[in-house]
């Protein structure tokens, strides 16, 4: 479909911006125009169904469409080749089944006025051997990664021809679709593997010297150039430095860069730093996580930049519409990827637009859509657009609303039914809102946390929700507020009661709030391997405490993005404290003025105590419930959330003359962030 975005006659934007907002400015890629300057690149959505990008993933596409983006990049290490796969959640561009489904999805995006371009990749050693087709993973060399733990075969030349002729079927297919264009990927892809001398280690005139090494690259692109013609856009995410002594520097880097420049069959470069070889390097080079500062690579950026003549795009850790213009205003690059922004806020672009900054949902770089694909941890829509909306909808009937508790359960509630027209009022026990939230965010590397919660704030503020703090409601109170609708957000306490001696020990909160002071020497104990426990230790650590850190998991920090957890892990080491894994705390006995742990090693069951100033304990939380319970009597319908009606995405009985009670995240069960909100939002936005 032909639309505004393809006119090759209108002039070149660098020359006629729109406005003064270089985010907005225009930009033309190639042949294609595109409407402003912020693109989400390609990645693993899991959203897929065997390889088709079907209805929910289109629909998760199509929602920055609709946010105003300008162009949208599908296909995280989509699959060129029958040997190219990691066992699941990629695109599958080895076959012409995908066509159907590429044509929906590109004219989805096109409606939207926005460009949609794929990523085409073979994996090399990254995929896997022993699922799929059972196929070997393929290298240039024999050299196994860390992280997926292939041993490659050595591609022949007849692997090496299969493969370019596959990447060029694939880019026919893409256009065939309908599609604005391509890129392909190096990095740790079996196209960086060719370039790296760290992975290349080939004697024939594919590896050596630079020239050799970058000859299977040139042979690709030109052979997808010619499947597509000249008119069609491709280019190359591309390794400006692989950050290592034995790896590909930039001089080198610029030099291949000029090669394809010179071979003229891309139309741009979309710069990322460092390697993928391993969780550790993924979450500190390619995909920033919650220890890395914003936007870590824009001064290696910027050197590539300056020497390239193609159009420059760059996506790490930009989560701020501040950081965004910074990039653009100071050239950094031309086209800014906001990938994971979009994830936390589709119609990010749509309030630069509105001139609603401010009202952006932020990305707080908790990198929980790399845990569980693609959903943000606090969007609950993302990746649920085929049943629930990104935007809330007004209630037929105006009605009289109670939240009870600040936490951020309690204030996606009134948020949510603010904008559905209800009369909200929230009591929080505290001085401040936030609830769990302010805790986590006094860890080490976790302050952006709070992001959540003021947002939500200033949301509530707008809304002009009733925030009542310092109050801790009882009965009466909510009572005396003659509701329709009484939400429970009351949280929960720590959970020490399951533990023989557990009156003795501290827990994570009391230590992290700094409420109890640390002894010298701290034993851990992390029941649930989320954040906290490990935030904890760090925390003591680095006040000079004398930490053992006890988990009965077979690692710590097992339950959190592979960026948090290998994160955590090194820091972990680099402080001196050594995870003492599988082995389960069973009671806590005073000897004398110190205290015994026993704990017991789940795979043998032989016990060990561990004698120690203080005992910390982290075992998720006790539901809040009380005030819940002293209400059911009273409510429309005993307390009870019909299950069958939420999951249809139907509201709820509601009746004049009764409350309809509902309680909703820690106060149920003891969950994540993620499930709490999402608890909210699926609930109210059908009362």
């Amino acid at each position: 479909m032909q639309i505004a975005v393809h006119l090759a006659a209108q002039p070149n934007s660098q020359n006629s911006s729109q406005t003064s907002d270089p985010l907005l400015s225009p930009f033309r890629l190639g042949g294609l125009l595109l409407r402003n300057r912020i693109i989400s690149t390609s990645h693993a959505s899991m959203l897929d169904e065997g390889g088709m990008p079907t209805e929910r993933y289109q629909r998760y596409h199509e929602e920055k469409s609709k946010g105003g983006i300008a162009m949208t990049m599908i296909g995280g290490s989509a699959m060129t080749s029958r040997d190219s796969s990691w066992g699941g959640g990629q695109l599958n561009l080895s076959s012409d089944a995908i066509l159907p489904h590429l044509e929906a999805m590109a004219g989805r995006i096109h409606d939207h006025g926005a460009a949609i371009m794929c990523q085409v990749s073979h994996l090399g050693r990254r995929a896997t051997a022993l699922g799929s087709g059972w196929l070997p993973a393929i290298a240039p060399s024999r050299v196994r990664e860390t992280r997926t733990r292939s041993f490659p075969k050595e591609m022949d030349r007849a692997d090496i021809d299969r493969v370019i002729a596959d990447y060029a079927a694939a880019a026919r297919r893409c256009r065939q679709a309908g599609l604005d264009g391509v890129e392909t990927l190096a990095g740790g892809h079996l196209m960086g593997q060719f370039l790296s001398p760290r992975t290349n280690l080939r004697t024939d005139g594919f590896g050596g010297s630079t020239e050799n090494r970058a000859r299977f690259v040139l042979m690709v692109h030109e052979a997808m150039r010619k499947a597509v013609g000249p008119d069609f856009v491709i280019g190359i995410r591309y390794v400006v430095d692989e950050g290592g002594e034995d790896g590909l520097h930039m001089d080198e880097s610029l030099e291949i860069a000029h090669m394809l420049q010179r071979e003229g069959h891309i139309d741009f470069f979309n710069c990322i730093y460092g390697r993928m070889d391993s969780d550790l390097l993924l979450t500190e080079h390619n995909m920033p996580g919650m220890f890395q500062r914003s936007a870590p690579f824009l001064a290696e950026v910027r050197r590539f930049r300056a020497e390239v003549a193609l159009p420059v795009m760059h996506a790490a850790g930009i989560r701020d519409v501040a950081t965004a213009r910074h990039v653009l205003h100071e050239g950094i690059a031309d086209l800014v990827g906001m990938t994971r922004a979009h994830i936390a806020d589709p119609h990010l672009v749509a309030k630069i637009q509105r001139g609603e900054e401010d009202r952006i949902r932020p990305c707080v770089g908790a990198s929980y859509c790399l845990y569980r694909k693609a959903h943000c941890i606090h969007n609950p829509a993302t990746t649920r657009e085929t049943t629930l909306s990104h935007e809330v909808t007004p209630a037929d009937t105006r009605r009289r609303a109670v939240v009870v508790g600040g936490g951020p359960a309690g204030m996606e509630a009134a948020r949510v039914l603010a904008e559905r027209g209800h009369r909200v009022t929230l009591f929080e026990a505290g001085s401040r809102l936030g609830g769990q939230v302010l805790i986590a965010a006094g860890a080490d590397g976790r302050q952006d946390l709070l992001g959540i919660t003021e947002w939500r704030r200033s949301e509530l503020e707008r809304l002009e929700v009733d925030v009542r703090l310092n109050m801790y409601a009882e009965a009466a109170d909510v009572s005396a507020e003659s509701p329709d609708i009484v939400i429970v957000a009351t949280g929960g306490v720590p959970d020490l009661d399951w533990l023989d001696g557990g009156d003795h020990c501290t827990s994570v909160w009391d230590m992290l709030s700094g409420h109890v002071p640390a002894q010298d020497d701290v034993l851990i104990y992390d029941g649930t391997g989320r954040q906290a426990a490990p935030s904890c230790a760090l925390k003591l650590a680095a006040a000079g405490k004398t930490v053992t850190f006890v988990t009965p998991d077979a690692a710590a920090a097992v339950e959190m993005p592979y960026q948090d957890t290998s994160s955590f892990r090194k820091r972990l080491y680099q402080k001196g404290v050594t995870p003492l894994v599988d082995h389960r705390l069973i009671r806590v006995r005073r000897e004398g003025n110190r205290l015994a742990a026993v704990l017991r090693n789940e795979m043998t069951e032989q016990e060990r105590v561990i004698v120690t100033g203080q005992i910390v304990v982290e075992h998720g939380t006790l539901p809040m419930d009380d005030l819940f319970h002293d209400l059911r009597a009273a409510s429309l319908n005993d307390g009870i959330t019909d299950i069958d009606r939420l999951l249809a995405g139907q509201p709820q009985d509601l009746q004049p003359g009764r409350f309809a009670l509902h309680r909703i995240g820690d106060a149920v069960a003891s969950r994540d962030l993620h499930a709490s909100i999402f608890d909210a939002y699926r609930l109210c936005s059908q009362l």
